[in-house]
């Protein structure tokens, strides 16, 4: 029977490496919610170090520490016009870090015609983008033209749960983004904000917990660039070069 990731976490932190192969994947398997269990058998485009396609992989294999794969994935950036960016708290039924606080949408391309087309990988993670952030954000008008793909950066985190990521991750910033068009899908995302430079270094030193692929970009002050830079985002991409975070 599925059980939450809340129960799960007071069951204990008994961590994977210590358990066989068989517990970890009962406590992978009660870490799922109803919700999320349908999206795991979608299929993720595994690559190499230098972004080449390799192969098709599930998103249960690219995320279960038994058999994670680096795979193809984006992270969108929306900023208002008044340079405050969204952030969305994931919601507690996610199967990797649940109940943290990210960037305004995170997701993957998947494997088929429409989001790794012959004409390229960046167009391909655009369509994916715009599926997403109408699915989680309820974002239906946010043309491919106003998204700026910076640049592309591969980190990989573990969790106690059977779960973690290992990705490689295209950046997307949107400047000028209308937040009246926010529709959080409750599944998805457990609540929004849209915070100024000022106020996301209070939720940081309050003791927010946010997810490590957005801590590691604001650590390296990626993120400091591009919020400086709103206004001439173009003079700092960069697609030729694949940054490592950790």
């Amino acid at each position: 029977m599925l059980v939450t990731t809340q129960l799960l976490r007071r069951c204990g932190e008994l961590s994977l490496r210590a358990m066989s192969s068989a517990e970890a994947e009962r406590v992978q398997e009660y870490a799922i919610n109803g919700s999320q269990a349908k999206y795991l058998s979608e299929l993720c485009i595994a690559v190499d170090r230098n972004d080449r396609p390799i192969r098709s992989v599930s998103k249960r294999d690219c995320h279960s520490v038994q058999t994670m794969v680096l795979h193809r994935a984006f992270s969108v950036f929306l900023f208002t016009s008044s340079g405050s960016l969204v952030l969305q708290k994931r919601s507690a039924s996610k199967v990797t870090f649940p109940s943290v606080w990210t960037n305004s949408c995170c997701s993957h391309p998947l494997w088929n015609e429409y989001e790794m087309p012959v004409n390229g990988s960046i167009l391909g993670v655009c369509r994916a983008a715009q599926r997403k952030l109408r699915h989680e954000l309820g974002i239906h008008k946010l043309p491919i033209e106003n998204m700026n793909v910076m640049g592309r950066y591969i980190y990989k985190s573990m969790s106690d749960t059977g779960w973690g990521e290992h990705e490689l991750d295209y950046v997307i910033v949107v400047p000028d983004f209308n937040a009246a068009e926010l529709r959080p899908n409750s599944e998805e995302v457990e609540e929004t904000a849209i915070v100024d430079r000022e106020q996301l270094k209070a939720m940081v030193a309050g003791g927010a917990k946010f997810s490590p692929w957005f801590t590691l970009l604001m650590n390296g002050l990626y993120l400091n660039t591009w919020w400086d830079n709103l206004d001439r985002l173009a003079h700092f991409k960069d697609l030729d070069t694949i940054r490592v975070l950790n």
